[in-house]
């Protein structure tokens, strides 16, 4: 058997990173960029006010006090987008909103709440420096300045600079879209009744959720009936629309499992044992003439997962042209005991009870046991020389609370 270190060597490649194209701003988030943005305007663009009040010279309001204000004659009112075409002179004020332009004459702002707020006059009763409550052009970004560099991780304050400079389309690695097809003519929809014998798709719901965490547009197909023409069809299907297929169930011993006999003469798949648990079979490849890659995952709800965090969640990150492929891992204090199977390499569910203390989750680690499953935020990374764990030993997790 392969460790699982060498299969996710072997997984991993056969991927590139997607070809960049440019998508409207609106559809970036969440995409890596692959070219450097600048600005071609500075920010901020003009000399603006930070404050709803009054913009003044400030010689004229030097002596502003509340037992002795000053009294200035408004001239125009500035709401912001807008600019004033008054000068204030010496004597005069213009009422002025947050963001609108200093108007020419002005160097300083007066806050409303230290005037009366008037409209044709206004008291002042608090003097104000030199630049007070202006934001200044230029003083955050410098025209042609480089805001965000290739590799950059579009989130949310990325969008926000992004749109500051213009950039109504970005050039960047798209996420990758990616079929899900669960197998097995056990499997219903979730909400039909369930015959004897029968379960609920599970699977492609999870493995839909969980590339859509990992940063990839994901639908489902299926579930399909083990019939080698329907899954073959459902295969092919895809082979035009998506970067990456990815299946469960189907690829163990058993009689009726229809994915390796199908994958087998669509296209280079390999299929072999993983000294891991749970997961143990497994499968990768290429398929149909585009050789799009797919990956194959055993059918139980949590061998699936847990070979999805294995295997496809850093396929994805390789994808999207990240760098750091795997979760983050921490060195915590298990607080009861465990065991492991010898010679496998155990991922076990766990949750915190503490930022440095975790505890197995749910009962047992069977890879039927959703529930423990629902409830784990880490997984205990256990070598395949160790078969147990104390309580109070020190042991390493892979972090799951951060998508």
């Amino acid at each position: 058997m392969l460790s699982v270190d060498e299969y996710r060597d072997g997984v991993l490649a056969g991927i590139g990173v997607l070809a960049p194209l440019e998508l409207p701003l609106s559809s970036a988030h969440g995409c890596v960029l692959a070219r450097d943005v600048a600005s071609p305007w500075p920010l901020p663009s003009f000399d603006n006010s930070s404050m709803d009040g009054y913009a003044v010279i400030s010689a004229d309001v030097a002596s502003a006090s509340a037992a002795d204000p000053v009294s200035l004659t408004v001239i125009d009112d500035v709401p912001a987008g807008f600019r004033s075409t008054e000068t204030v002179v010496s004597g005069t004020a213009v009422r002025i909103m947050t963001g609108a332009p200093i108007p020419d004459g002005a160097d300083a702002v007066v806050p409303v709440e230290r005037t009366d707020a008037g409209t044709d006059t206004v008291v002042i009763s608090e003097g104000a420096e030199v630049g007070a409550y202006i934001r200044r052009a230029a003083e955050d970004v410098v025209a042609g300045e480089i805001v965000l560099t290739d590799g950059t991780l579009i989130g949310a304050r990325q969008v926000a600079i992004l749109a500051a400079v213009g950039s109504g389309l970005v050039y960047v690695h798209p996420r990758p879209r990616i079929a899900v097809i669960s197998t097995g003519s056990e499997l219903v929809e979730p909400g039909l009744p369930l015959r004897h014998g029968l379960i609920s798709d599970s699977n492609s719901y999870l493995l839909v959720a969980a590339c859509r965490e990992a940063g990839a547009d994901a639908y489902r197909v299926g579930p399909i009936v083990d019939d080698e023409a329907q899954f073959l069809e459902a295969v092919e299907d895809q082979l035009h629309r998506c970067d990456l297929i990815l299946t469960s169930g189907g690829v163990s011993m058993g009689a009726y499992d229809t994915v390796k006999t199908v994958l087998s003469r669509l296209g280079t798949v390999d299929f072999t044992k993983v000294a891991m648990n749970p997961g143990m079979p497994q499968g990768h490849g290429f398929v149909g003439e585009e050789e799009v890659p797919i990956i194959t995952l055993p059918g139980n709800p949590v061998s699936s997962y847990i070979s999805f965090e294995a295997f496809v969640r850093p396929v994805i990150r390789r994808m999207r042209g990240l760098t750091d492929l795997l979760r983050p891992e921490l060195t915590v204090v298990c607080e009861e005991s465990l065991t492991s199977p010898a010679g496998k390499r155990q991922f076990a569910r766990a949750r915190f009870v503490s930022p440095t203390a975790v505890v197995p989750s749910g009962q047992g680690q069977g890879s039927h046991v959703m529930g423990g499953l629902a409830g784990a935020d880490a997984l205990i990374d256990i070598p395949a020389d160790v078969t147990s764990i104390a309580a109070g030993d020190t042991v390493t997790v892979l972090d799951l609370r951060h998508p």
